[in-house]
């Protein structure tokens, strides 16, 4: 009889503890189902987004949503300051999310030797021999002075200064000695590719020089002192002023 007893209670028991463990995890799947269902900001793309698009400019290519939170995918932003100086990194069509992983630092996206292309810049290369140019000695990210020769009549002027190199191919890397010491190296026997930041001006002039003259480069540290250049004729000295006016 005492057993019986004893089992009703223990099944009695484990009911009530049972209910209380269902109640929980429903009330608790309840609040897990609203937590998923509660709106949340985030941008979506409207307009197609090419590659290398930078984030500042994306005013006009995105939307701000409301999406339920379990619609959002991870690393998606819901304003573009968080992506402040960054480019996409591949397109983007209309109804994605901006999502963080898709945008970088455009530095971090260039080709080895290379650096970024200053803001109102462009990209001008020229094939100059290692001798023009501190025997080829030349890193991207240095700057460099663009001295040109004309003939008919004779003159030499500096036309240009502390222009980026953001790209070099070809040149001679100077070899390390056993002592650690640049070494002088083999010397050059090919031309030397700079791909120079310049501005549309400047590059009339640097074109100029190559089809009608001749163009010698110097590398300018910061501290250079660029002044007192005059227009050199052989003969004399001119006061300074473009060599093609």
């Amino acid at each position: 009889m005492r057993g019986r007893v004893v089992a009703v209670v223990v099944a009695i028991v484990l009911a009530v503890v049972g209910g209380v463990l269902l109640t929980g995890y429903v009330s608790g799947a309840d609040q897990r189902a609203l937590a998923g269902m509660k709106a949340t900001t985030v941008l979506v793309v409207v307009e197609p987004i090419a590659e290398g698009t930078p984030a500042v400019d994306l005013a006009a290519m995105v939307a701000v949503e409301e999406l339920p939170a379990v619609a959002v995918a991870p690393g998606a932003v819901d304003d573009l300051e968080s992506l402040a100086g960054m480019v996409s990194t591949v397109a983007l069509e209309p109804g994605e999310q901006v999502l963080a992983a898709r945008f970088a630092d455009p530095a971090s996206l260039l080709p080895a030797g290379e650096v970024a292309l200053p803001a109102g810049h462009q990209r001008l290369s020229l094939l100059i021999s290692p001798e023009r140019i501190a025997g080829g000695r030349v890193e991207a990210g240095e700057k460099v002075g663009v001295y040109v020769s004309l003939t008919e009549p004779n003159r030499t002027h500096a036309i240009l200064h502390k222009v980026p190199v953001v790209r070099v191919q070809g040149g001679v890397v100077p070899v390390a000695s056993d002592d650690g010491a640049a070494a002088g190296g083999p010397v050059p026997e090919g031309d030397v590719m700079l791909t120079l930041a310049v501005t549309s001006a400047d590059a009339e002039q640097i074109v100029f020089g190559l089809e009608h003259g001749s163009v010698w480069l110097t590398i300018e540290p910061d501290d250079v002192d660029t002044n007192g250049t005059r227009v050199v004729t052989g003969t004399q000295t001119e006061p300074e002023e473009s060599v093609f006016q």
